[in-house]
């Protein structure tokens, strides 16, 4: 895991106390994980294109955040759409919220799938 994705830059600094730049401790954390023989991350979407240039091209990275175009962010702070995350490195997308909240979950995840291609 790097930093959630419902951490800001600021929440960061003062909830956590990490002085860092988001980036950099996200960067940080994935170097450890391929250090510690991890096949992975989870990873924020805002971050895969960094993570793509510093890890293994057999690493893993799992990504929350997701959101359809159509959807409300909730809590989360660094978001992609589905094509979006895709495109920028993800192998697994994590979508909640978006599905299981809404009335109609299939159709909810066809659409976001529909989205995806």
């Amino acid at each position: 895991m790097t930093v959630l994705t419902s951490h800001s830059e600021q929440a960061l600094s003062t909830e956590l106390g990490i002085t860092k730049k988001l980036r950099d401790e996200v960067l940080m954390l994935a170097q450890l994980a391929k250090q510690a023989g991890l096949d992975g991350v989870v990873s924020s979407p805002e971050e895969l294109v960094h993570l793509r240039r510093i890890l293994p091209s057999d690493s893993i990275i799992v990504t929350p955040g997701v959101r359809p175009s159509d959807s409300n962010r909730d809590d989360q702070k660094r978001t992609m759409t589905p094509r979006e995350a895709i495109s920028s490195g993800a192998d697994y997308l994590v979508i909640g919220r978006p599905i299981v909240a809404n009335p109609d979950p299939r159709a909810a995840a066809l659409s976001i799938i529909s989205q995806m291609g």
